[in-house]
């Protein structure tokens, strides 16, 4: 939204959930993606040029498939909704990178290894747009999101930060962890040059969002402790962290919802996530902000915010 205004764009935002952003609530208009008709009158209400389908379901707590249908059903209906709109110009689909399980290197965007309801719901997605071609009047490409952080994020990666922060974070042993994540900044930065892409260098493909290069975690932890002002980050072995992430699993099943820590986190934070960026840099260039640029942005962000103490002189 704040790219968009920039630009001084008509918007509007459809939404279930009301914009974390007060001064963007002017432009939401309340939308349920599982209402077929609520999405087809909205949208052709808008009549608009550009459609970026961000909306879906994300938490991991899903039991099945079937809690997230607005990640499938949802898909199917704004498709219908798009049907028949003259001045559709380019439709951007979010789908995750969860459609394959974390250390998964697929071979190619047809090839998929969730390992969760969500990622199997947004595998779900993607089949259907393709299998839509013919009903979107207009060219649309599927964009797969890595970790994408920075200001208005949420859990778990404003977590990570929090936890730099508070003095609650430390190293994984000496082990150098790569991830493909992602600054908001630069991912919509590429969102922007996908949309101002002509159309048959984009049209159909499949693109993961993220940063090129990966970043390495303890780098950018440092990064954000040293933007903080805060003490230096310490190390601790794997086995004491397996150890407090099995406590926060018996927290979870006692109903802490989102503890510090937990098994899946850490196997997260200890397995790479490398994906390919090159069809996506092809088409977008280098990106605009560095790692430690995007950190400081984000401390900032949330000093404003009130939940990181102000820098000491």
């Amino acid at each position: 939204m704040e790219n968009f205004l920039a630009r001084q764009d008509e918007v509007v935002n459809l939404d279930i959930v009301a914009p974390r952003n007060p001064a963007h609530t002017g432009y939401w208009r309340y939308v349920d993606l599982r209402d077929s008709s609520a999405v087809r009158l909205a949208v052709q209400a808008v009549s608009p040029e550009i459609v970026l389908h961000m909306g879906a379901r994300t938490d991991l707590e899903g039991r099945s498939i079937k809690d997230y249908a607005a990640n499938t059903v949802g898909v199917d209906n704004l498709i219908t909704a798009l049907e028949g709109l003259r001045d559709l110009r380019h439709v951007v689909f979010a789908s995750s990178r969860l459609v394959c399980r974390i250390g998964y290197q697929p071979v190619d965007e047809f090839d998929y290894c969730p390992s969760t309801p969500y990622g199997e719901s947004k595998v779900v997605g993607e089949k259907i747009v393709r299998d839509a071609d013919q009903r979107i009047p207009s060219p649309w490409v599927i964009v797969r999101p890595t970790s994408i952080w920075g200001p208005w994020f949420g859990v778990p990666y404003k977590t990570f930060f929090l936890a730099v922060a508070h003095g609650r974070y430390r190293h994984p042993g000496h082990v150098r962890v790569l991830k493909s994540f992602g600054f908001v900044g630069n991912t919509m930065y590429a969102l922007q040059q996908l949309l101002d892409a002509p159309s048959h260098l984009v049209s159909k493909k499949t693109l993961y969002l993220a940063d090129y290069p990966p970043i390495d975690i303890a780098e950018m932890a440092n990064t954000i402790q040293q933007a903080l002002g805060v003490a230096p980050i310490r190390s601790v072995s794997i086995g004491l962290l397996r150890s407090a992430a099995w406590v926060g699993d018996c927290l979870k099943v006692l109903g802490w919802r989102e503890p510090p820590l937990t098994s899946f986190r850490l196997n997260n934070l200890l397995t790479p996530m490398v994906h390919n960026t090159d069809p996506l840099q092809a088409v977008v260039g280098d990106l605009p902000y560095p790692m430690q640029q995007g950190v400081e942005i984000t401390v900032n962000w949330l000093r404003i915010a009130g939940e990181v103490p102000q820098k000491r002189p």
